[in-house]
């Protein structure tokens, strides 16, 4: 039997991962907020200056001048925009996974332990039940693994395809110049 000691323990490390997840979370929130405020006001600043450099134009050649002059450094700070937030989720992805993946295998070990001690008093004859009740629990264990899998499989396709658009906006900006 479950005893009324252990459910508390259980439930305190879930709450405690609830809050650490929580803190993670919004720790991340906190460095996006950062990243988007000082990205807006470098938008703000770059237009500004943009903006008197195109009044100060006098002909079509000084205009495309300029025009390259703006456009260059804008991809520039677009790209590491973008690879700043991908950096912010990716580690928040991966914080997340480790908790998550850690309480899962405390969480596995604890229910096996809980249901092979009910087990060890289930009443004679019961032995199909108990068999049901462990390849029940191999087979979400299964799953589970599978499904962990896939997402770092998953994980893994997007950060080389990130990867290849940056080599390609990179090549891109070489280009121009």
């Amino acid at each position: 039997m479950i005893k009324t000691e252990q459910f508390a323990a259980a439930n305190k490390a879930a709450i405690d991962s609830l809050l650490t997840i929580a803190n993670a979370s919004l720790a991340n929130a906190e460095r996006l907020a950062a990243l988007n405020l000082n990205t807006a006001r470098e938008l703000i600043a770059d237009a500004t200056n943009s903006f008197g450099a195109l009044l100060a134009v006098k002909d079509v050649q000084e205009l495309i001048a300029v025009q390259r002059a703006i456009a260059k450094p804008a991809v520039a700070k677009s790209v590491a925009y973008s690879r700043s937030v991908y950096e912010i989720f990716s580690e928040s992805a991966q914080g997340i996974s480790q908790i998550v993946e850690g309480h899962t295998a405390d969480l596995k070990q604890n229910v096996s332990a809980a249901i092979e001690q009910s087990l060890k008093h289930a009443p004679a004859g019961s032995e199909a039940i108990v068999a049901a009740v462990k390849s029940a629990l191999t087979h979400a264990d299964t799953a589970f693994e599978t499904l962990s899998q896939s997402a770092k499989q998953a994980k893994a396709t997007i950060e080389t395809t990130v990867a290849s658009a940056n080599a390609a906006a990179n090549k891109l900006m070489a280009q121009a110049a």
